[in-house]
């Protein structure tokens, strides 16, 4: 089938890519590449990707792409899905001959509720999907693909057999010759990452059990599966090759440090090449894999301290002790790793007191960058069946305003959504607005012109960020 991968058009800076694990608005834009959709894409002859929001592109820009395709396959999230089936409706009203399908965490766990909301949709699929997509493009029919849920001719839902999780990741393509073929790699950007990046997967699953986290409850599972190190590395050849402006790698495995062993052994891979990579790591890498990574090129490090609150860490099953993240960080600091940390205010246990401890192992940690996020109960986490069990949510389920930022949703007897929504605000002003951290910055600007107009202009966004969260609040 002639076949295009969609992420739609949606709200202005709307992040919705493969690394958007919690898709909203950021306090700076960033776009992430659409990699879950990249992947299916690259096994499909002929297909398309439009990645819209990171394009800026409008419905108007490209909907004549879709007159001659006979599959649109477009990713979803909760925070994305109304806008996305007003997509599908006016896809299906242009050609009403395309089979349309719609990929995700959002449709895989709420697959009936999913295809209930429009009959523009033709099936969805459940967790992971590439070589499901595969048989559709194929011209399989859909009663016969494993995987997929789908609308029959009667309008009937019929839920096919699981498809089983790939374990053998060698045998999906690369996804960085659609990234080349499909997309503007200057229009991704992220602020802890040099421009120009590419990011990529070396693996999927995470062995973690944080009860918050979408991906792993939901599409990746808990099993960490790697593709072989000479298979990463020949991208990674390929990837420097293409793009000889490329400032950085970021891998996007959910935890790629979860396997010490072969992250030591990809690092030294890497230090031959001479490449300059980041990726996501858990505040628990022993200093002599720190070492490895370090001298193999590594960065960066984008790490989840979620709190300061040992007991609140304990209720989320993150598996960290803070102790150990604080021996973590120091190593980091001595080696010259930079961090970029991310927090979320509102997890279950959360009291102003832990609050004011976060914000304080925040300070005392001084990672160079950091993200805090408001507690966000996705459907088909843990979390989302406690706030639903126990009355926690707060009025409503949406995680978004209709601008895209994110709303406080969980509220408890003794801590209300609206104070854990200011908290937000005061961590960010408390922890950027320090002598030490505002030197920092102003350090790194002077030393280079170009993170000179990138932080200013960041800066800006913050600031527009903060006013846009009072008015919605």
């Amino acid at each position: 089938m002639r076949s295009l991968f969609l992420q739609g058009p949606s709200f202005d800076g709307y992040d919705g890519g493969a690394g958007a694990r919690y898709q909203m608005k950021r306090e700076v834009k960033s776009f992430w590449y659409p990699t879950w959709l990249a992947q299916p894409a690259a096994l499909v002859e002929g297909s398309k990707l439009i990645d819209a929001p990171a394009h800026d592109l409008s419905w108007d820009d490209i909907a004549h792409e879709v007159d001659d395709m006979d599959l649109v396959v477009l990713h979803t999230s909760t925070p994305s899905f109304r806008q996305d089936i007003r997509t599908a409706e006016l896809i299906k009203a242009r050609n009403p001959k395309a089979l349309i399908g719609m990929i995700g965490a959002k449709v895989a766990v709420e697959t009936q509720k999913s295809l209930e909301a429009s009959t523009a949709i033709d099936f969805v699929c459940r967790n992971e999907f590439d070589f499901t997509i595969k048989d559709v493009a194929d011209g399989i029919p859909l009663a016969d693909i494993a995987g997929i849920s789908f609308r029959n001719a009667s309008g009937e839902i019929v839920n096919n057999p699981d498809r089983p999780v790939i374990m053998d990741m060698d045998t999906l393509p690369w996804v960085t010759p659609i990234y080349k073929r499909d997309l503007d790699h200057t229009k991704y950007f992220g602020g802890y990452l040099l421009h120009p990046y590419i990011s990529f997967y070396t693996g999927r699953g995470c062995k973690s059990r944080c009860t918050f986290c979408l991906w792993p409850q939901t599409v990746g599972g808990h099993n960490y599966r790697t593709r072989s190190i000479e298979n990463v590395v020949e991208e990674v050849k390929y990837t420097i090759k293409t793009w000889p402006d490329l400032k950085e790698i970021f891998f996007d495995d959910d935890t790629l440090t979860d396997n010490a062993p072969r992250v030591e052994a990809l690092a030294r891979e890497l230090g031959k090449l001479g490449v300059t990579w980041s990726c996501n790591a858990k505040a628990n890498v022993p200093r002599k894999t720190l070492e490895i990574m370090k001298a193999g090129g590594l960065r960066l490090l984008l790490v989840g301290y979620e709190s300061g609150n040992q007991q609140i860490l304990i209720n989320i099953k993150k598996g960290l002790r803070t102790e150990v993240a604080r021996q973590f960080t120091k190593d980091c600091h001595d080696l010259g790793i930079v961090i970029h940390g991310t927090f979320i205010l509102g997890l279950p246990g959360e009291t102003a007191e832990t609050i004011e401890e976060t914000i304080n192992y925040a300070k005392e940690l001084n990672p160079h960058t950091i993200q805090v996020s408001l507690a966000a109960p996705y459907p088909g986490t843990f979390l989302y069946k406690q706030a639903t069990e126990n009355g926690w949510f707060d009025n409503s389920t949406d995680l978004l305003n209709d601008d895209g930022e994110q709303i406080a949703q969980l509220s408890y007897p003794h801590l209300p959504a609206a104070q854990i929504f200011d908290a937000v605000e005061d961590f960010y002003r408390r922890y950027y607005f320090r002598f030490s951290k505002i030197k920092d910055i102003v350090w790194e600007m002077l030393r280079d012109w170009n993170m000179m107009k990138r932080r200013l202009r960041e800066g800006v966004e913050f600031f527009e960020f903060l006013r846009h969260r009072k008015e919605a609040a």
